[in-house]
């Protein structure tokens, strides 16, 4: 079951289920079965506060992946995303909001297949996988909600 929730802050996640099965599929191409995934929406200083309290890491990112896999076939976790720094990034790197947004979800997902992007050689690869899945997309997303001023 993959779940979509948002805290503290104003954004609709649209076309959900093509979301889900992209994931579904991805999950499936390494050959494991999304079971539990729950992606939380939220703010840049709630991801911060997550980030000191669970990681030690006084920064801002873009996601944190809390990996709850409890056998090797199935991909459980909770993935939290800074819409604030998704679309920061997204304007920096001159990609629609879209392609980051599905992007960073992709990524935590490739954490929870057991990708690492800590060293040079892993982030090189990390970033093919995610190419590689976001060519995968079977749909175009032309329209995200995005927060309310």
């Amino acid at each position: 079951m993959i779940r979509f929730f948002t805290h503290e802050i104003e954004f609709r996640l649209l076309d959900q289920k093509h979301l889900k099965s992209w994931i579904i599929d991805q999950c499936a191409a390494a050959g494991k079965r999304a079971n539990e995934l729950s992606y939380v929406f939220c703010s840049d200083e709630y991801l911060l506060v997550i980030n000191k309290e669970h990681l030690q890491h006084d920064y801002y990112t873009d996601i944190i992946t809390f990996n709850y896999c409890l056998d090797d076939n199935d991909v459980s976790g909770e993935l939290y995303l800074s819409i604030e720094r998704i679309r920061e990034n997204a304007t920096k790197n001159r990609v629609s909001f879209a392609d980051e947004l599905h992007r960073v979800m992709i990524h935590g997902v490739l954490h929870l297949l057991g990708e690492d992007d800590k060293a040079d050689a892993e982030a090189v690869q990390m970033r093919k996988s995610e190419n590689e899945a976001l060519a995968a997309r079977l749909f175009h997303v032309k329209h995200y909600a995005t927060p309310k001023p």
